[in-house]
């Protein structure tokens, strides 16, 4: 078998109009990237020149860590409030022009809101966790402040799939039939009962067929959105699920805390320097331990992830080649997910170039991907000169 013989004729079958509205979805989304981190220091500046957190009663020299959660919690809601707008076209508008979601409007506010009071409130204790540190320890609290968020995003990595996800989809267990058979074997092997097996209504938000397996321990499960029953075939859900499944047997949530607070104790050292610099600009007096000079402190730190896009790109990347090794090894549906990353296409232009891969890609694209699982089927199967079959659509 030709592999990239067999991965051109996947790619191709697309047609020329897809793959065109493929490659301008996805041109847009990069320059979205630049728009938000726009939005996001444009909105943290008209906060600071508000000087709403700077009113009195919000201050309170008896009760510092009251004050921290408030102020907190405050520029949270007035950050999400006033980018509301371009999230709305991001989210949104953008979705539905190119067909990627088919939710009412009402609908994706009312979650929009759900996640911004939980966000804030989360957010606030965070932070209001890190001012205590800056109020404690001073120098170098940007070292302690990094293992703070380290276990928060620990907790909620455990806490995510049983209180909060459920607030946004409804998860059922996995109805008896042909896909719960096909995938109990594979959540046993990977070590997840087969009652952790579920199904969510992701076609709420999202025309886009997706799995996850997340959790840690007696949190752990296997979800599958209801996208897979309308418009996957079986062995696509099979190798869909066993790449998901890889990213938890394989410990990738682990591994991007890890990398994640490494980006955090930069992010926050980078703040702790520039913050004097980025006050002056957004004109706050407030010393660095103050919550009024909130703005500018997560100024520079949109900034550094923002500038930290292609290292954690690259090393999703790596993670995705991983999961897809690991769905080839253990499921063996190579056609399936060859099938399945081409539907991906429609919203991640399959053929990008080397750079704009390097620098705005989370995951590889489509072709190297389907390349590699045409060469591992090459290898392993009894007949490799059989041609794969061709998406119909």
């Amino acid at each position: 078998m030709d592999a990239q013989a067999a991965t051109n004729a996947y790619i191709d079958a697309m047609g020329p109009e897809r793959l065109a509205r493929a490659m301008a979805y996805t041109t847009g989304n990069h320059w979205i990237l630049l728009g938000t981190l726009v939005v996001s220091i444009l909105t943290a500046y008209l906060i600071a020149r508000s000087n709403v957190l700077t009113r009195g009663f919000l201050k309170s020299e008896q009760k510092p860590n009251r004050t921290a959660f408030l102020s907190s919690a405050i520029f949270m809601l007035l950050f999400s409030s006033i980018s509301l707008p371009w999230t709305l076209y991001a989210d949104w508008v953008r979705q539905h022009a190119y067909q990627r979601s088919s939710q009412p409007l009402g609908d994706f506010l009312s979650q929009w809101a759900l996640s911004t009071v939980i966000s804030a409130v989360l957010g606030a204790l965070l932070l209001a966790a890190i001012y205590l540190i800056l109020r404690r320890i001073g120098q170098r609290w940007w070292l302690w402040a990094t293992g703070v968020v380290a276990v928060s995003m620990t907790a909620l990595l455990l806490a995510s799939p049983v209180v909060l996800e459920p607030l946004f989809n409804n998860y059922q267990p996995l109805p008896v039939g042909a896909v719960r058979d096909a995938l109990i074997p594979m959540s046993v092997e990977a070590g997840v009962p087969a009652d952790r097996l579920f199904v969510f209504n992701g076609s709420r938000q999202s025309n886009n067929f997706t799995a996850n397996a997340g959790g840690i321990g007696a949190t752990a499960r296997i979800a599958v959105s209801d996208v897979a029953f309308k418009d996957a075939t079986l062995s696509e859900v099979r190798a869909v699920t066993g790449h998901e499944i890889g990213h938890y047997v394989l410990k990738h949530s682990q591994w991007s805390i890890l990398i994640v607070s490494v980006l955090t104790l930069v992010s926050l050292f980078a703040a702790d320097r520039s913050y004097p610099r980025i006050a002056r600009l957004f004109g706050v007096s407030a010393p660095i331990a103050d919550p009024a000079g909130l703005p500018a402190l997560m100024t520079t730190v949109s900034i550094v992830a923002f500038l930290a896009t292609p290292f954690l790109n690259t090393m999703s990347r790596h993670f995705e080649f991983e999961a897809d090794r690991y769905s080839l090894e253990h499921v063996g549906e190579a056609d399936g997910l060859a099938t399945a990353l081409v539907k991906t296409a429609d919203y991640r232009n399959p053929r990008p170039g080397l750079v704009e891969e390097v620098l705005f890609y989370d995951h590889p694209s489509v072709s190297r991907r389907v390349y590699k699982g045409m060469i591992w089927k090459a290898a392993h199967e009894a007949s490799p000169s059989a041609s794969p079959s061709i998406p119909s659509n």
